[in-house]
C-alpha cells in the first residue's frame, strides 16, 4: 500500500531552484533512502512533505492526506526528525515528549509508557528531568530521536537520523529503523552517507540537482555496481570514479 506519492513536485526560493520535477513512491514496509550531496533539494522535499513549506507545483500525498491542503493533519500523523533539529531549552526531555504526546493525542499513560521505553532505549533515563540547555548534542539527538516516534507513526521522515549520536548508539538506531519499517510502516531517510543508505535501506532513490537521477532496490539482484559506483556514475560522471574523497558529502 502506498505510504508516500510524490509526481512532478517543484520548489524555488527566489531564482534558485531547489526541486525541480521530483517524482518517486514509497509504499509501507519500505526503508527508502533518499541519498545525494548537500543541495541537491532532500530537505526542501521532506519540508513539503511534511506541510512545513507550500511548494510550486505538484501532486503529493502522505498516507493519503495532501500535505498542502491539509498540513496540520500531516504533521500530526507523520513523525519528523529533522536535520540538527533541537528539543526546546527550557523544557526537560519529560515535558518536552509529553507536549509532543498530547499533541499527537495519546493518553498521558501511553506517554509515560513510551518516554520511559526510549529513555532506556537509548539510555538518557537519568537526564528526563534535566532542561535541554544542560545536555550534549548526542542526548538532544536522542530526544528528538524519540519524538519522532513516540506516538508510533505510519510513516517517519527522518534527516540524517545518526548526527552526533557515538558509535554504538548509532547501530542501536539503525537496528530500530530497519526492524520499524518491517512492521508494515513507512521510513524516509534522507542522506549523504552512502555506507548507512547501502547497509540499512531497502531502496534508494539517489538525487541531485532538485530531481530524482535513479533508484536501485537493495533487496534484489540489481546488477553488479555498488551504491558508491552507481551514485558516482548518475551524479559525478564517470571521471568521479577516480576521484580520491567525496568532500561533496561529508558537509
Amino acid at each position: 500500500m502506498g505510504a508516500i506519492h510524490v509526481d512532478g513536485l517543484r520548489k524555488s526560493y527566489g531564482s534558485v531552484t531547489a526541486v525541480d520535477g521530483m517524482e518517486f513512491a514509497v509504499d509501507r514496509g519500505e526503508l527508502y533512502g533518499f541519498l545525494g550531496p548537500n543541495g541537491a533539494g532532500k530537505t526542501t522535499t521532506i519540508r513539503v512533505l511534511t506541510g512545513q513549506i507550500q511548494p510550486d507545483s505538484g501532486d503529493i500525498s502522505v498516507l493519503e492526506t495532501d500535505p498542502v491542503a491539509e498540513p496540520i493533519e500531516t504533521r500530526r500523523n507523520v513523525g519528523i526528525l529533522p536535520e540538527q533539529g533541537s528539543p526546546p531549552s527550557f523544557l526537560t526531555p519529560r515535558e518536552y515528549l509529553e507536549f509532543v504526546g498530547e499533541v499527537r493525542d495519546l493518553e498521558p499513560e501511553r506517554v509515560a509508557e513510551q518516554t520511559a521505553m526510549w529513555a532506556d532505549r537509548l539510555g538518557f533515563e537519568s537526564k528526563l528531568d534535566t532542561l535541554h540547555t544542560d545536555l550534549s548534542r548526542g542526548q538532544q539527538q536522542k530526544v528528538m530521536i524519540a519524538q519522532a516516534f513516540v506516538h508510533e507513526p505510519d510513516v517517519v521522515f527522518i534527516d540524517e537520523p545518526l548526527a552526533n549520536l557515538d558509535p554504538l548508539v548509532q547501530e542501536q538506531v539503525k537496528q530500530f529503523l530497519v526492524s520499524y519499517a518491517a512492521g508494515d510502516n513507512a521510513v524516509f531517510v534522507s542522506t549523504h552517507n552512502i555506507d548507512v543508505a547501502e547497509e540499512i535501506c531497502t531502496r534508494v532513490g539517489i538525487v541531485a540537482d532538485g530531481q530524482l537521477v535513479t533508484e536501485r532496490s537493495l533487496t534484489d539482484d540489481d546488477g553488479d555496481e555498488s551504491l558508491l559506483e552507481v551514485f558516482l556514475d548518475r551524479v559525478e560522471g564517470e571521471d568521479a570514479r577516480d576521484t580520491p574523497t567525496l568532500e561533496h558529502l561529508d558537509a
